[in-house]
């Protein structure tokens, strides 16, 4: 394995960072119901344990839902559609704005189902809540599917911060190929067979990338941000340049001269709209491709840091610890026996 991708750097970022999708909770709702989903940094170690960052999603298989988040506009949801949290925070679904959400008796039932058979059914009527048990889907005046979605942050993930706060896909833009997929998951609730689990963990998973996609297919033009970077025209060339072969010793001038640009109007605009320099950009990619490769090849450090474009293991082990906080062998270690971010 070595430390060259390919000229899509969404992909490299949605690889590197270590996607892991749960389809979690099936959730039948009747008459008016409202429930609270904490943040996801409280829930994780119920829902995700080891997870450095969690990703929570709603898709709506019947009826509507309503889904609130402080300092955002109420979002109407209907069936089909499917709603991401990338930042994780809390938020209340309900069948109208201002029900006031079921008591759920804190977390501790998070704790206690943890390894039951996912999705777990979940029933919300008329302000109570039960967990165990779901309502003959004729019976629902709604039915949502919850899942989560985990990555790793660190050393450096620049798609998150790139996302809003409420990504909302409506059923019409679904890609074809998604649709009979998400009801596929569906169908496998009821049965169970053998493989349910991976694949509702793969739909989780699916459903992000595809959700990022159109979420950056429909970004105007001079967005700013990562992702309003990647569509720039010279930017978002100098970005793949660097993804493509990271170890290569790339400077400011020749990146200015691949893309058309000179350094300082290169380097200008990739302030503008990353908040990072050019080389600081560069570098951080160089700890993310290091990282990836630490955990998912046995190649010795030393060859990873030649890989990733440093002279010696000494000077990538210096930029790996000051990026994550611990030497590359350590990080292999660690990440390795938790299996998670």
């Amino acid at each position: 394995m070595t430390a060259t991708t390919t000229l899509d750097p969404l992909s490299d970022v949605l690889r590197s960072v270590r996607l892991r999708g749960s389809v979690y909770f099936y959730v039948s709702c009747r008459d008016q119901w409202s429930a609270l989903a904490q943040s996801s940094s409280a829930i994780a170690p119920a829902v995700m344990p080891g997870a450095e960052h969690v990703i929570e999603y709603h898709m709506v298989l019947k009826g509507e839902a309503w889904v609130a988040v402080d300092d955002e506009p109420l979002l109407r949801m209907h069936a089909g559609d499917i709603v991401m949290l990338p930042h994780g925070d809390a938020h209340v679904v309900s069948s109208a704005p201002g029900i006031a959400p079921a008591d759920e008796g804190g977390d501790e039932w998070l704790f206690r189902t943890r390894d039951d058979p996912k999705p777990i059914p979940v029933t919300y009527q008329g302000g109570m809540f039960t967990v165990g048990m779901g309502l003959p889907p004729q019976d629902c005046s709604a039915i949502i599917l919850c899942g989560f979605i985990a990555c790793d942050l660190r050393p450096f993930n620049p798609l998150i911060n790139a996302l809003p706060r409420l990504m909302h896909l409506p059923a019409e833009g679904v890609g074809t190929w998604v649709a009979p997929i998400l009801e596929q998951a569906a169908t496998e609730y009821g049965e169970q067979r053998a493989g349910t689990a991976a694949l509702l963990q793969r739909v989780s998973e699916m459903v992000f990338v595809d959700g990022v996609r159109r979420y950056l297919g429909a970004l105007p033009e001079r967005s700013q941000g990562w992702l309003g970077a990647l569509r720039d025209r010279h930017v978002g060339r100098a970005i793949s340049l660097m993804h493509s072969d990271p170890a290569s010793p790339w400077t400011l001038k020749e990146l200015g001269q691949r893309v058309g640009l000179s350094r300082s109007a290169l380097h200008e605009r990739f302030v503008a709209l990353t908040g990072l320099p050019p080389m600081q950009y560069l570098a951080n990619w160089r700890m993310q491709c290091g990282a990836r490769m630490l955990l998912e090849s046995p190649t010795n450090v030393a060859a990873i840091a030649l890989d990733v474009g440093y002279d010696s293991e000494a000077a990538f082990s210096r930029a790996f610890k000051h990026a994550t906080g611990l030497p590359p062998g350590a990080w292999r270690r660690t990440r390795s026996f938790s299996g998670a971010g």
